[in-house]
Formats: structure tokens, C-alpha cells, sequence
């Protein structure tokens, strides 16, 4: 739905200006002492369904009037398997932004090791702006489709004025659809609605499993809130200087992450065409004709859509997530778009379901970046990223405002507030040990940015997992040990600890991945707001 439009008069605004400034807080200002304290939400609690509870929480809007207007944060839990062993509750915080905690807990619960269902309540809720909790809308599903299906997987050489043109209209339909929701969506505020719902659920510290951009989110509650943290793991982990304050330095390793993790399936499926069946010896080669075929010759879907070159790239961005398992699967998937049939997944639009979750993603990263405002500067970072990743930065770097590295083009025009944005920094000085989780092939979150994380916090562990894909949880037995031996008994892991227990691809037919494995897109492509952890059962 989209957000009620809010109306504040000229004296409101005088008084916030004055009780709170609008510039970002730093860690040693945690609560401003002329702010009277927020409410702490009452979580009333009802059956919904497969033993979960859900609630209704209240929290302010503008953390600058707590008393004032407010935000319905829709929350879930399931109680503790064994509560003879409950240490307290454990918040899952998804990736995106944009997807659903309430989700990602009733989805991934079962996924679970057993220790963390018996010692925990798991906790899971919907951010503000995201799904249930007055989700942002600002191009509608008609116009996000009309836009997708008008990008290009080989754009042409004059690709970069329009996709800037686009980027300022889509900033445009924000302002005009949600604008009054969107200075206040950023992850400080966040990470105080999280200390809020800490509170209500009677815990006195928290106790944390955050993948992807729940890893920055983590971050910055750590940062705000040091003395807070009983346990924090955060897996697939971001840079939070580089990604709040030169977002640039974050966007380039990215698309270049992306890229090489591309570059390495081309070169196992040339290597081992009898498992891959792509490219007749060539795959790189008949990957690039095979966009340039689909852009000029879109193949009809079943539901009346068309998918060409740009559909294939969107595809490959998030599967490529799930690894060297999913290597024989995008074989088969590349094989078929080859021969037009449009059941490949591959060859699967972005659906409204998706234009859920990018238009939050887009939306909270302009809250939370500050780009230079240079238009010259844009256009060389722009234009160089896509030269530097080839194979699926084009079609990132000048389609339409999506996802994540690719948002400069909208984020740099960016006209509204930063209110709720926090700057820094990101020690956590004081806080007990947590737990930073990085991959060495990650395509989504760079390993680096694992280890720059690692440094920034003032009491980290680094565990490393030697592997393809996004995130190590429930895809490395090493990696989930660590983890869970951490949440449940506070046990890091020695320094320098590196799993290396990735799933390989199999080395002959059949071209499709081990049973018990979850493949997060996938599954997308019939609902895709699931975003699921896997499974090593």
C-alpha cells in the first residue's frame, strides 16, 4: 500500500529543528538528551498459524517527535522448542532492503539448526517502508514493467542520458507517491525501532543473525547501541564507510564482484561443456551474442510478457548468489533461452513482486548514501563501471533504477531528505565480540567488504568461507557451526578460521542441483519475495 501522505505545520517543524537536528547521529549520541524517550511498543500477541505468534508494534515515525505520529511494524516469533533451554530471542533480519523479516522467519524457521529453535524465540519483523510496514511505492507495477521491459541487456552507446532521464523520474514518482514517508526509512532508524522492539519483548540485550544488508543494519545498531549487544552475527557483510559515505568506493567492487563471479561459471562451463552443455566450446562468446539475440528478438512468456537480453541479466544477477550448485542448472537455463523456450528461468521478467522489493532497495540506499551531487562525476563512475564489468554491467548501469550497485543514477539526483541516515562511525566501542561473515567469491557483498568491517569494529571475528555465492549460513556445515555455537553460547571461532566446504557442481548429467538444496531464485520466480537461508538437510 502506499504511505498516507503527512502533514506537519510550520510550528512542528520549527520545534523538530530545534529539539533534534536533521544531520545524522554519530555513535556518541545515541539518545539526545532534549528528546523525551520513545514508548515502548505493548506487542500484543495472537495465533497465526503453524505454532508462529504475531503482533502489531507502534513506533514513532520521526524519532525527533517520539510522541508524535507513528509506524505499524508488524512483528512475528516462535516460542522456544525447548523452554527448559531458552536463553532469550533471536531477531533474523533479512537482506535487500526490501524484504520481509515477517517472511524471512515463517519461510526459513524449519531451516534452522535444532540448537537455535530450542534456546531462542525467533523473531523476525517487516522494516519501516518494507512489506507490511507501510511499504514504499513509487513507480507502479505498470510503469516498473513498462520500464524493464524497455531495457536493454546490450544497451547501445547512447544509453547513459536516458537511464539518468529514467532515474530522475522514478526520484520524481517517490516524492510524489511516498514523499512523505521517505526521510524516514533509513537504517538509524532502523536500528531504533530494533532497540524498541528489544525492550518490548523484555530482553536486555540483543541477540542477532543478519545476512547481506541485515549485516549493515547490525552494524549500525552495534554502532548506536555498543553496551546493546549480546550477540551479533552479520553474514555477508558490507564496508558501512565505503557504503554510507563514498558509495562510490562501494558500487565499483560490486559490479566487479558480479563480473567475476560470472566470468568463473564461463570458465567451468567451458572447461566442462559435458556437465554445462552451453556455448559450444565458446560460452563466453555465446553468452554475450545470446543477449544481443534476445534484445533484438524478445521471447514471448506465458503470461503475455517478453523477456530479452536485460530479463537474462536480471535473472543471473540473483541466482548467481546460490553458488557452484546452482553452475549446471544456469548451463541448462542458458541452453534453453538459446532455443527461445521461455521456461527457462532465465528468461523470467521482473514481476510486481519484485518491483516490492526494488522499490524499497532503491528508495533506503538514496536514505542512507550520500552521492556527490556532480553530474560529471556520476557519468565517469557510471560509464566506467560498465566498461569494467562487461558480461552484466551494461545492462545494469544504464537500465532502470533496480538494484543495489546500480543505483547512483537515481541516488545522486536524489532529492529528499537524509534524515534518518547515520553517518558514523562504526566502532561499536565497548560492545562484546561479534561475528563478521565473509565470502571469498561473493557476487553481491565482496569478501573485502567482510574484512573492511572486520577492522572498522573495535571487537570483531572474522570467519571466512572459501566459497562462491552470497552468504555462508546453511550453505557451509563449518560456517553454520560457527555461527550457531556463537549465538547459543557466545563461542567465537579461532582467529583466521576459514571453511571450505562449498557443494561443487556434479561432474556429469544430471545438470541440476543435489536434493535438500535450495535455490533462492528459483523459487523467486514464482513468489519472489521469498529470501530464504537453504538448507544442509
Amino acid at each position: 500500500m502506499k504511505f498516507r501522505r503527512l502533514r506537519l505545520t510550520g510550528a512542528a517543524v520549527s520545534a523538530l529543528a530545534v529539539a533534534w537536528t536533521a544531520s545524522p547521529v554519530s555513535a556518541a549520541a545515541q539518545d539526545t538528551p532534549t528528546v523525551p524517550a520513545p514508548t515502548v511498543p505493548t506487542l500484543t500477541w495472537s495465533d497465526c498459524q503453524g505454532g508462529f505468534e504475531c503482533a502489531n508494534a507502534q513506533v514513532p515515525l520521526d524519532y525527533r517527535d517520539p510522541q508524535g505520529r507513528t509506524l505499524t511494524l508488524p512483528v512475528i516469533r516462535k516460542p522456544a522448542a525447548d523452554p527448559s533451554r531458552r536463553k532469550g530471542t533471536l531477531f533474523l533480519q533479512p537482506g535487500g532492503p526490501g524484504n520481509s523479516g515477517v517472511d524471512f522467519v515463517r519461510n526459513n524457521y524449519a531451516d534452522l539448526p535444532a540448537e537455535l529453535r530450542d534456546d531462542f524465540d525467533v523473531f523476525g519483523y517487516d522494516v519501516r517502508g518494507v512489506g507490511r510496514s507501510s511499504q514504499v511505492v513509487c513507480w507502479d507495477d505498470p510503469t516498473y514493467t513498462a520500464a524493464v521491459t524497455a531495457a536493454k541487456g546490450v544497451p547501445g552507446p547512447d544509453a547513459y542520458e536516458p537511464a539518468v532521464r529514467q532515474a530522475a523520474d522514478f526520484d520524481q514518482a517517490c516524492q510524489d507517491n511516498a514523499g512523505d514517508l521517505l526521510p524516514y526509512v533509513g537504517t538509524q532508524y532502523v536500528a531504533r525501532d530494533i532497540d524498541l522492539l528489544r525492550q518490548a519483548l523484555g530482553e536486555k540485550q540483543l541477540t542477532y543473525y543478519g545476512r547481506s544488508f541485515g549485516s549493515y543494519i547490525g552494524t549500525v545498531y552495534a554502532a548506536m547501541f555498543p553496551k546493546r549487544v549480546r550477540a551479533l552475527a552479520l553474514d555477508g557483510a558490507y564496508d558501512p564507510e565505503h557504503y554510507t559515505n563514498r558509495p562510490y568506493a562501494y558500487d565499483r567492487p560490486q559490479y566487479l564482484a558480479l563480473d567475476g563471479a560470472m566470468s568463473r561459471f564461463l570458465d567451468w562451463c567451458k572447461a566442462d561443456q559435458a556437465t554445462c552443455g552451453f556455448g559450444d566450446g565458446d560460452p563466453r562468446g555465446a553468452f554475450e551474442k545470446l543477449k544481443a539475440d534476445l534484445d533484438a528478438n524478445p521471447v514471448p512468456t506465458a503470461n503475455g510478457g517478453r523477456a530479452n537480453g536485460y530479463t537474462l541479466v536480471y535473472r543471473l544477477m540473483f541466482n548467481i548468489n546460490e553458488g557452484k550448485v546452482i553452475w549446471p542448472s544456469f548451463g541448462e537455463a542458458l541452453r534453453k533461452a538459446q532455443q527461445r523456450d521461455n521456461t527457462s528461468f532465465l528468461l523470467r521478467p521482473p514481476s510486481p513482486a519484485s518491483f516490492d522489493f526494488l522499490n524499497p532497495n532503491v528508495v533506503v540506499e538514496c536514505v542512507d548514501k550520500k552521492y556527490p551531487a556532480d553530474p560529471a562525476l556520476l557519468k565517469r563512475q557510471v560509464t566506467t563501471n560498465a566498461r569494467l564489468a562487461p558480461l552484466l554491467g551494461p545492462a545494469m548501469a544504464y537500465g532502470p533504477p533496480t538494484y543495489d550497485h546500480q543505483h547512483a543514477t537515481a541516488c545522486a539526483q536524489w532529492k529528499g531528505e537524509h534524515t534518518s541516515r547515520y553517518a558514523g562511525n562504526f566502532h561499536a566501542k565497548g560492545s562484546a565480540p561479534i561475528l563478521v561473515v565473509g565470502n571469498t567469491g561473493d557476487p553481491d557483498t565482496p569478501y573485502q567488504d567482510a574484512v573492511a568491517l572486520s577492522r572498522q569494529l573495535d571487537n570483531a571475528r572474522l570467519l571466512t568461507f572459501d566459497a562462491e555465492g552470497h552468504t555462508a549460513f546453511n550453505r557451509s556445515v563449518c560456517a553454520t557451526d560457527a555461527i550457531t555455537d556463537y549465538l547459543v553460547d557466545l563461542k567465537v571461532p579461532a582467529r583466521g578460521t576459514t571453511c571450505a566446504d562449498e557443494t561443487q557442481p556434479p561432474t556429469s548429467e544430471p545438470t541440476v542441483a543435489p536434493p535438500g538444496t535450495t535455490l533462492t531464485e528459483l523459487n523467486n520466480g514464482v513468489n519472489e519475495r521469498i529470501d530464504r537461508i537453504g538448507s544442509l538437510r
